[in-house]
């Protein structure tokens, strides 16, 4: 059996929404603050093949998966959303065109190079980063202009007393929510703990 496309594994998620978490899933994708931003216009009253294709050609195929999985997440469709996410997980891996566009040729992907890591160089060495990152204002303002982190979140991590408790709380929040999130974090690092990353990576 053909593996299914990213567009297929998207209309089947949304297919099998209930009407209503349809409905809230088309407000919630209107009312995110990401850019780029979708209209009402575009996607009022349409059914899922149609969301689909809004997705997918605002945002490209990968990015179509963070934000159906961002808004999941958003209305509650938790095991959609992570369904989602293994089910774009296992075709990239069994392909080796989709594991080399998602990882290798990616310079922000945090993976390993030459190859595809397991684990994200975030989750690979996640205690060592909690431990280690000290500089995690400028960390936090960054992640905040790409719309990594949420304005309350960015609140509330600031406030915490340390470096390692910003770290936990970043960790166990907004680096949950996607690849996409954890590769944007992967690049902002690179720029401001340089030498801690090239450390980590040749561990």
């Amino acid at each position: 059996m053909a593996p299914k496309t990213v567009r297929k594994l998207l209309a089947d998620t949304l297919e099998d929404l209930s009407e209503q978490d349809l409905q809230k899933f088309r407000h919630q994708l209107v009312d995110r603050r990401g850019e780029p931003r979708v209209r009402l216009m575009r996607v009022e009253g349409k059914d899922f093949l149609v969301l689909t294709d809004v997705l997918v050609s605002t945002f490209t195929e990968k990015g179509a998966v963070s934000v159906a999985v961002e808004v999941l997440r958003d209305i509650d469709c938790n095991q959609d959303a992570e369904r989602l996410e293994e089910e774009v997980a296992k075709q990239s891996s069994g392909s080796s065109d989709a594991a080399r566009a998602s990882c290798g040729a990616n310079d922000g992907s945090g993976k390993a190079e030459g190859g595809c890591s397991e684990k994200h160089f975030v989750d690979q060495h996640k205690c060592q980063l909690i431990s280690r990152v000290s500089n995690v204002g400028p960390i936090l303002d960054e992640l905040l202009e790409k719309n990594v982190i949420q304005q309350e979140a960015y609140d509330k991590i600031r406030a915490l007393a340390t470096s390692q408790e910003k770290m936990r709380e970043l960790f166990s929040t907004s680096l949950k929510a996607s690849e996409t999130c954890k590769d944007i974090f992967y690049k902002i690092l690179k720029k401001n703990e340089p030498y801690l990353v090239d450390d980590l990576q040749r561990q």
